[in-house]
């Protein structure tokens, strides 16, 4: 369905504002459907973010910097995700034994747990939005889409 149709526009739209579109209304539509997801777990897409790079550390520490420069929101509130995941049980936060204004974050092994319960429905998400598109084409999509991303700002 066209995006004209999809927000339901009675006037033409520049081909610049159809893609801006398009890529909001496909982002939210991917989110919602993840949403689905993760409700079973009692996580935001933002927490699991966290619990996926803190599993990427395969059982070192990361600080609330290396978080936050990992996440793909970069304007998620760090210091709110891990608290909520603390009470979670699903990751631990110590103070730094060298620097002890650093915090340390940690995954539990119940944190592993829940992302090893996700990880093939989170496949099998990803799975649905690619099924009608190629190899080709999805290799052609990333590569579009990266460059569209990555833009210098003038």
């Amino acid at each position: 369905m066209k995006i004209e149709d999809e927000i339901k526009s009675s006037i033409s739209l520049k081909l610049a504002t159809k893609v801006v579109l398009n890529v909001l209304h496909t982002q939210n539509i991917i989110n919602e459907k993840f949403n689905i997801v993760l409700k079973p777990y009692d996580l935001s897409g933002e927490q699991y973010n966290v619990l996926r790079i803190l599993r990427g550390q395969k059982g070192n520490p990361a600080n609330m910097n290396m978080i936050q420069e990992r996440m793909v929101a970069k304007t998620s509130n760090t210091t709110r995700l891990v608290d909520k995941l603390l009470l979670k049980d699903l990751v631990t936060r110590n103070v730094c034994p060298e620097n002890r204004r650093k915090i340390e974050v940690t995954i539990t092994h119940k944190g592993l747990q829940v992302l090893t319960e996700l990880d093939p429905k989170v496949i099998e998400h990803e799975n649905y939005f690619c099924s009608n598109l190629k190899t080709a084409e999805l290799k052609q999509l990333n590569t579009l889409l990266e460059k569209y991303r990555n833009q210098q700002i003038q």
